[in-house]
């Protein structure tokens, strides 16, 4: 992933607010392309992503959303409403500059450094620009192609990219805003501040809401081959669900979606059973579908997510168990490093320890 920084977010306020001033004399309580908002409300709702984006990242915010409204008075004009969407873009730049490197602030699509904000605040003011200009029908504003190719980069690995459109015509179609040739258009989406990557695949955490969708026969959000998802994703996501049911469920501790960088699919899924027990171990499982086996994609994968679990205090063991005649599956936890840990009705046992404690 390419970092942004608080240049690359600059750049964005500044075509978005020029295009915004440039419509400023057109009624702006006409509705915003494609949303339920007006082209004003959407302008107000921008300048008050940014500041809020702004505000959890100075404060370090570390458990949920500050108590922070942003309004306009209702005498504003459109003018003064590019004017509220600059000063939003300008106090995130800042907050971005000033923050440290390992800084970190909650927010639901996963916990974020500074150049995760400054992603996640380019992306807002590029697509409701592209929203409030459409709205009020000019339809040939398109943001910045360098912009759009750094914040599919940085928030939307999953998200196949589009040759003929590039990256602005990929942007749009990873959020639902325009079709991609040969797919049918998203009717929901996210972006990922925190993605696990790994040699030729990344791991995005499935959602408790992607998981739903996925028990329930969707897509959970993500491009598959003909024949996923696989029984064992739809499976571990319906344990997303329990575990929130019984208030077991944490974040970071459930499954992830295996997408290929060669074409942005998702091949399979990867994760953990639950959050670590009071020794410290938890169990691991993982699927392919059939078509993207024997690539070494669930090694990447597995190896990736071990990597990422390590790194998290607590953690001193993962465990897993693979079928006696599953072959290819004991392939997989040796190379990443498992030793068996002896057998019993479900398999054989595997466990990997902690690399210091293993040393």
């Amino acid at each position: 992933m390419t970092p942004m920084g608080p240049q690359d977010l600059d750049r964005a306020v500044t075509e978005a607010v020029r295009a915004l001033r440039a419509l400023a004399g057109l009624d702006w309580e006409v509705p915003a392309a494609g949303l339920e908002w007006s082209c004003r409300e959407t302008a107000v709702h921008l300048a008050g992503d940014l500041s809020g984006f702004a505000a959890q990242l100075a404060g370090r915010v570390a458990d949920g959303w500050l108590p922070l409204v942003v309004g306009a008075a209702p005498e504003t004009t459109p003018a003064g409403l590019a004017d509220l969407v600059e000063a939003g873009g300008r106090l995130l730049s800042a907050a971005v500059r000033s923050a440290r490197h390992d800084d970190r602030a909650w927010h639901p699509a996963g916990t974020a450094g500074p150049d995760g904000f400054a992603a996640m605040g380019a992306a807002e003011l590029l697509l409701h620009t592209h929203d409030i200009t459409h709205g009020l029908g000019t339809t040939g504003w398109q943001g910045s192609g360098d912009t759009a190719r750094l914040v599919l980069d940085r928030l939307f690995p999953h998200a196949p990219r589009s040759a003929e459109g590039g990256p602005w015509g990929s942007l749009l179609a990873a959020t639902g805003r325009a079709d991609l040739p040969g797919l049918p258009r998203r009717r929901n989406w996210r972006w990922y501040n925190d993605p696990v990557p790994g040699v030729g695949v990344v791991l995005c955490e499935i959602s408790p809401s992607a998981a739903a969708d996925l028990y329930e026969g969707g897509d959970g959000g993500f491009v598959w081959p003909g024949d996923g998802p696989g029984e064992g994703t739809r499976i571990a996501s319906g344990m997303v669900g329990l575990a929130r049911e019984v208030g077991e469920y944490r974040p970071g501790w459930g499954p992830y979606a295996i997408v290929r960088l060669s074409d942005r699919r998702a091949i399979g899924g990867v994760g953990f059973h639950g959050a670590p027990d009071p020794d410290g171990h938890a169990e691991v499982g993982y699927d392919l579908v059939p078509s993207a086996r024997g690539n070494g994609h669930a090694t990447e994968a597995l190896r990736a997510l071990a990597g990422r679990a390590f790194g998290q205090p607590g953690l001193t063991e993962l465990h897993a168990t693979v079928e006696e005649g599953n072959l290819p599956s004991h392939g997989v936890v040796a190379r990443v490093g498992f030793h068996p840990a002896g057998s019993g009705e479900d398999g054989v046992r595997y466990v990997l320890r902690r690399p210091e404690a293993a040393s």
